[in-house]
C-alpha cells in the first residue's frame, strides 16, 4: 500500500490519542478526514495538521453517539467525493460508577459511540475496502477489555466488544487483503479523565499513564505492520497480565472496601 496516495479517516480526532494518530499518519503522507462533534477544536486541529505536514485535511462535524451516525458520516464522506483507505475508530468517552447508577442517556450514548457506530463504519467502509482488496482498519479498545472491574462496567464491556469484533473482522477481511488491528492502551494522559478526580500529571510521571503520542506511534506502527493487537508499553502489558491473573475473589474483596464506589449496606 502506497501511503502517499491514501486517505485516513480518524474519529475523535481533535484531541488525545485521535489527534496524535492523525499527526503520525499525516507524517507518513496520508491525507486526512478528521471527525469530531467539537467544531472549533476540530478546525484548529485541521489547521495545525495541514501546516505541520503539508497534507490535505478535511473535517466533518458529526456526533458519533447519535443514532444513524455511521450512515450519516459515510454520506458526508461521499458528498465530498472522498475515498477512505484507512479507518481509525478512536472516538470514545468515559464515566465511572456502578452500572445501576448510570444515567440511561449517558450509557446509551457510550454504547452507540463504542459499539454501534464503529461496527457500522467497519461494515460500510470495510465493504468498499474488500471490493478494492486493500485498506486498513484500526479499532481502539483498552486493556480493560481483558478484565472488567467494578465501576467501569459499561466502559470495559464496550471495549471488550471492540476487541472481539476486531479479531473476527480481521479473519473475515484478511483474505481480501484488508488489515484490521486492535489498539488496546492502558490509562493514557488525555482529556478523557477529569484532572480534578484523576491525578493525570502525577500518574504520567510515575509511568502509570502513557502519553498519547507514545500510544499513537505504537498503534500506527502496528497498523502498518499488519499486527492483530497492540498493547503499548511494558507497564501496560504487565498491568493487563496482572488483571487477567487476578482471582475474582480478590476483585470482590477490593469492591467491598473501595472508597470510590457506593459502600455496601450492613
Amino acid at each position: 500500500m502506497n501511503v502517499h496516495d491514501d486517505t485516513a479517516l480518524v474519529t475523535g480526532a481533535c484531541s488525545g490519542i485521535g489527534l496524535a494518530i492523525a499527526h503520525r499518519l499525516a507524517a507518513r503522507g496520508h491525507s486526512l478526514i478528521l471527525v469530531s462533534n467539537r467544531e472549533e477544536p476540530l478546525a484548529r486541529a485541521a489547521a495545525a495538521l495541514a501546516a505541520a505536514h503539508a497534507v490535505q485535511v478535511h473535517t466533518i462535524v458529526q456526533d458519533l453517539a447519535a443514532e444513524g451516525a455511521a450512515e450519516a458520516l459515510v454520506a458526508a464522506v461521499d458528498a465530498r467525493g472522498l475515498q477512505v483507505d484507512v479507518l481509525v475508530n478512536n472516538a470514545g468517552v468515559f464515566f465511572f460508577g456502578e452500572a445501576v447508577d448510570a444515567d440511561p442517556a449517558r450509557a446509551r450514548a457510550m454504547l452507540q459511540l463504542h459499539v454501534t457506530t464503529p461496527s457500522l463504519l467497519c461494515t460500510l467502509l470495510g465493504a468498499r475496502m474488500r471490493a478494492r482488496r486493500r485498506g486498513r482498519i484500526l479499532l481502539v479498545s483498552s486493556i480493560s477489555a481483558w478484565r472488567p472491574f467494578p465501576g467501569i462496567s459499561y466502559y470495559a464491556s464496550s471495549k471488550a466488544y471492540l476487541r472481539s469484533f476486531a479479531a473476527a473482522l480481521r479473519s473475515e477481511l484478511a483474505v481480501y487483503g484488508v488489515g484490521v488491528t486492535c489498539l488496546a492502551p492502558g490509562a493514557t494522559a488525555t482529556a478523557l479523565y477529569d484532572p480534578n478526580v484523576v491525578p493525570v500529571a502525577k500518574a504520567r510521571r510515575l509511568g502509570v499513564m502513557m502519553d498519547a503520542e507514545r500510544v499513537a506511534e505504537a498503534g500506527v506502527q502496528a497498523l502498518l505492520r499488519g499486527d492483530a493487537v497492540c498493547v503499548p508499553g511494558l507497564v501496560t502489558r504487565a498491568m493487563a497480565t496482572a488483571a487477567v491473573l487476578t482471582p475474582q475473589p480478590v476483585i470482590d474483596w477490593v469492591r467491598r472496601r473501595a472508597p470510590w464506589l457506593r459502600p455496601p449496606r450492613p
